[in-house]
C-alpha cells in the first residue's frame, strides 16, 4: 500500500464514473493524470492536475470537470476536503486515519515499504570508476564510484536487474609508462639510484610494485632492453594496480560484479567485429574531416580517415574510428566494448563519467543507438569536480600518490559513510565542495550528522523503553498519531515510494540524501515540539498504551531512513 497510488486510484476511479454518467466523453488519455504533493503545504495535502490535463481533449472547461471530480472525490472516507483552486486544480485534504493508514503499512512491510516492480525485467549495466589503473583512485573517483554505487543500489531497489561493470583502461599507451615507471622502481629495489623524467609516475605507491617485482623475477631484467621486459611488466604492474583499486573500492564499500579489460578488445576481432556491424548499415566510410573549429588551414593536415556517421545520431561532426596509418583511434575500441554489453543483453546501459569527458557524450549515444538500432537506451552521468577542503584550506596533495588526495585518504581522514553520504549531498553535475572539518560538527548544517543523529535518536528511545519492557504498538494502537507535526511527519513517510520511483527513473540518487534530510528534518522538528509539549513525547512512563502509539510512528521513521541510507551505502547509526 503506498498512499499516493491509493488516492491517484480513487481519481481514476471517479474519473471511470465521470465517464459512465457521461459527465465526461470514454476513452480520454489519463497518462498524465497525477496526484502529488501541492507547491504550497497550506492548500492541502495532495493535489491532481486531472481537469487541467482532460479539459482540451473532453472539449470542456477544466473548473467544470474539477468541480464534477471533487464531488466523487468527497464520498472516500478517506478524504476530508475536496477543493478546486486556480484554473482547475483539485487540493484534496485526508483524514488521520488516512495517514496513520501509512503508519499500519510500514509496519506491516519494514523491508519492502518503497520498493517497486517498476524495472521489473529490465537488465541495466552500471559501468562507473573505469580509471585508469596507473595509480590510487582519487577524490574525484571517489564522487563517481559513490554516484555510480548508490545509483545501482537505487535501480535494484526498485526491481531492475543491475550489473555493476568496472572497465579496465589498460589497452593504451598509459599502461605503458606505467611499465617504465615501475621498472625504475624495480632498479630501485635493486639499490640503483634512478630519475622519473616527465611523463613517469613517481609516485610512492609503486615502490611496493617494483619491490613485489623484485622478489619475483629476481635480477631478470636488470640491464635488458625494454621490449625484453616491457609487456611482462606492464601485465604485472596493472594487476597489481587493480588489486590496489579493488582495496580503494572495498575501503568505500563498492563491489564490481564485473571488470572488463579493454586489452581483450584487441587481437580478438572484437573491434572489427563491432565496425563491420556499423559498416553494414552504411555508417563506415572514408573520408576527409573539416578543420576543428579554430584551427588555421595552416595549422590543419587534411588525412583520408575511416569515419563512423555519428552526425546521424545527433553528433556534431562524424567521428574517426582509424587513422590514416591503420591505427585504432581510442573511439574505436569504445564502441566495440558497448557492442559486447549490447550483445549481452542489457535493456539499459548507464555510464557514469568525470566531467573532463564530457566531450565523449554525444560521440558514444550515437555509437550505441547506431549498434542497437535505437533498442537500448544510454544515459551518461557526468560527475563535476570534487574540492576537498579543511576549513579554508584547499586540500591538494597526498604523501602516498605526490600529487593528488587519494581516495584512501578520504576514507581515513572521515570514513566511508561520511564520505558517501556528502559525495550524494549535491547533483552529480555540480561542483561539491567537502570540508573534511564541517561534516565532523554535530549540526543541523551537517547533513550527514543530522540524518544519522535522527536514526539513534530514535533507537535511544526504543532501547528506553525496551527497558521498561514497552515495546512499539501496532495497528491497533494508533489512535495517539493526530497531531499536525506527526502527521506531516506521516506525510514525508508517504512520499517516500513515490520519491524512489522518480529517483530511480531520472538516475539521481542524490534525491534519497535529500530526502533523509527532510524527513530528519520534520522528525527533529517533532521531537523539539515534544521537549515543550509532554503529550507530543514518544516515550511516556506513566502512560505505555500512548508509548506504544507513538513509538510506533518514530519506528517507521527509523525504517525508511535505514533503508534510505541502504541505498547510499551508508551505515545508520544506533549511539552518537
Amino acid at each position: 500500500m503506498t498512499l499516493f497510488a491509493d488516492i491517484h486510484a480513487a481519481v481514476l476511479t471517479a474519473l471511470d464514473a465521470m465517464e459512465a454518467e457521461g459527465a465526461l466523453p470514454a476513452g480520454l488519455d489519463r497518462a498524465n493524470v497525477a496526484v502529488e504533493p501541492p507547491r504550497d503545504a497550506a492548500h492541502g495535502d495532495m493535489a491532481t492536475n486531472a481537469a487541467m490535463v482532460l479539459a482540451k481533449p473532453a472539449g470542456l472547461k477544466p473548473r467544470d470537470i474539477a468541480g464534477g471530480l471533487a464531488a466523487k472525490l468527497s464520498a472516500d472516507p478517506r478524504i476530508i476536503a475536496a477543493d478546486v483552486a486556480g484554473p482547475g486544480f483539485l487540493n484534496l485534504r485526508l483524514s488521520a486515519d488516512a495517514w496513520r493508514g501509512v503508519v499500519a503499512a510500514i509496519l506491516a512491510a519494514p523491508d519492502t515499504y518503497g520498493r517497486s516492480n517498476m524495472g521489473q525485467g529490465r537488465r541495466v549495466n552500471v559501468e562507473y570508476v573505469s580509471a585508469n589503473p596507473t595509480g590510487p583512485l582519487h577524490v574525484g573517483h571517489t564522487r563517481g564510484a559513490v554516484f555510480g554505487d548508490a545509483l545501482a543500489s537505487l535501480l535494484a531497489f526498485t526491481g531492475h536487474e543491475v550489473t555493476r561493470e568496472y572497465y579496465i583502461n589498460d589497452g593504451g599507451a598509459q599502461v605503458d609508462v606505467l611499465a617504465r615507471s615501475v621498472y625504475l622502481r624495480y632498479l630501485e629495489a635493486h639499490g640503483q639510484t634512478v630519475a622519473f623524467e616527465d611523463g613517469t609516475y613517481p609516485g610512492d605507491y609503486l615502490i611496493e610494485v617494483g619491490e613485489a617485482l623484485a622478489a619475483e623475477v629476481g635480477e631478470a631484467y636488470i640491464g635488458q632492453s625494454e621490449e625484453t621486459w616491457l609487456a611482462e611488466i606492464r601485465d604485472f604492474a596493472t594487476d597489481r594496480m587493480m588489486d590496489l583499486i579493488r582495496q580503494d573500492l572495498a575501503a568505500l564499500g563498492v563491489a564490481m560484479d564485473v571488470f572488463y579489460s579493454e586489452k581483450s578488445l584487441y587481437g580478438t576481432g572484437r573491434i572489427e567485429a563491432a565496425l563491420a556491424d556499423l559498416r553494414g548499415k552504411g555508417l563506415i566510410y572514408e573520408g576527409v574531416l573539416e578543420p576543428p573549429k579554430g584551427k588555421t588551414l595552416e595549422d590543419w593536415e587534411p588525412r583520408s580517415q575511416t569515419l563512423f556517421k555519428s552526425t546521424d545520431f545527433g553528433d556534431d561532426v562524424d567521428r574517426p574510428v582509424m587513422k590514416s596509418d591503420g591505427a585504432w583511434t581510442y573511439f574505436a575500441p569504445d564502441i566495440a566494448y558497448h557492442f559486447d554489453k549490447i550483445s549481452r543483453g542489457f535493456d539499459e546501459l548507464i555510464d557514469i563519467f568525470g566531467a573532463d569527458h564530457g566531450g565523449y557524450v554525444k560521440r558514444m549515444k550515437a555509437a550505441v543507438a547506431a549498434l542497437s538500432d535505437g533498442r537500448v537506451p544510454l544515459d551518461i552521468k557526468l560527475t563535476q569536480l570534487v574540492k576537498l577542503k579543511r576549513g579554508d584550506e584547499e586540500l591538494k596533495m597526498s604523501k602516498r600518490a605526490g600529487t593528488f588526495v587519494t581516495l584512501r585518504d578520504v576514507v581515513d581522514m572521515v570514513g566511508a559513510d561520511v564520505t558517501r553520504f556528502v559525495m550524494l549531498t549535491r547533483k552529480n553535475d555540480a561542483p561539491l565542495d567537502f570540508d573534511v572539518e564541517k561534516v565532523r560538527e554535530q549540526s543541523k548544517d551537517n547533513p550527514v550528522f543530522y540524518v544519522q543523529y535522527a536514526h539513534a535518536r530514535i533507537q535511544s528511545v526504543l532501547r528506553r523503553a525496551a527497558e521498561a519492557g514497552v515495546v512499539p504498538g501496532g495497528v491497533q494502537d494508533l489512535g495517539v498519531i493526530g497531531d499536525p507535526a506527526e502527521l506531516t511527519l506521516v506525510a514525508k513517510l508517504a512520499e517516500w515510494p513515490r520519491l524512489v520511483e522518480s529517483a530511480a527513473l531520472t538516475h539521481e540518487p542524490h534525491r534519497v540524501a535529500f530526502y533523509l534530510y527532510d524527513l530528519s528534518s520534520d522528525f527533529h522538528a517533532l521531537w523539539n515540539k515534544g521537549n515543550a509539549d509532554p503529550a507530543l513525547r514518544f516515550w511516556q512512563e506513566d502512560d505505555p498504551a500512548t508509548s506504544r502509539g507513538k513509538m510506533a510512528l518514530i519506528q517507521t521513521v527509523a525504517i525508511v531512513i535505514s533503508n534510505g541510507l541502504g541505498i547510499l551505502g551508508v551505515t545508520p547509526a544506533d549511539k552518537m
